[in-house]
């Protein structure tokens, strides 16, 4: 498990959120040609989310919800 930090590109704030991955995991993520749900199966849609934009489950409901 390891912390990892990300600008939500939601709202700009650094948010922090602690993953079962490695730094040497991401960065072979990032130079390969796979799809995140490809690389990390074993991850939630939130948690590859996160990755992918740094935003929390809470940013998203807030900008996106349906009210």
């Amino acid at each position: 498990m390891m912390l990892i930090s990300r600008t939500s590109l939601i709202t700009g704030k650094s948010n922090t959120m602690e993953l079962p991955l490695t730094e040497e995991m991401i960065t072979a993520w990032e130079i390969s040609d796979l799809k995140i749900q490809d690389a990390f199966p074993f991850l939630t849609a939130t948690e590859r989310e996160f990755l992918l934009s740094g935003a929390t489950p809470e940013e998203w409901n807030e900008f996106f919800s349906e009210e």
